[in-house]
């Protein structure tokens, strides 16, 4: 699935680019790509997209960490401590939220 969706950004990109349509075109083209981002369906498949790749990132470091123990060093897991408390308060660096 990753591939399709990579394949038809990279088909949409080159439209986009190489189109002789002109602006009003292009404008188009955003004013649908921006209806269809701002879709609460597309919205609420994004973030439970985005929720299952949070909880299989935590399921694997539990795998892992298990595995691993007492052999990474303090700062690694310093560092895995702060960005998993980071995610907990619903904000991000980027400005948006998790909700």
């Amino acid at each position: 699935m990753r591939y399709r969706l990579t394949f038809i950004a990279g088909l949409a990109l080159g439209y986009v680019i190489g189109t002789r349509a002109g602006r009003e075109r292009y404008e188009q083209m955003k004013k649908s790509a921006r209806q269809f981002a701002q879709n609460p369906a597309v919205r609420n498949t994004a973030e439970s997209a985005a929720q299952s790749g949070r909880d299989l990132a935590g399921k694997a470091y539990h795998a892992v960490s298990e595995k691993v123990g007492e052999k990474v060093p303090a700062s690694v897991a310093d560092r895995v401590r702060s960005l998993r408390d980071r995610g907990q308060n619903g904000e991000d660096d980027w400005g948006t939220s998790n909700t």
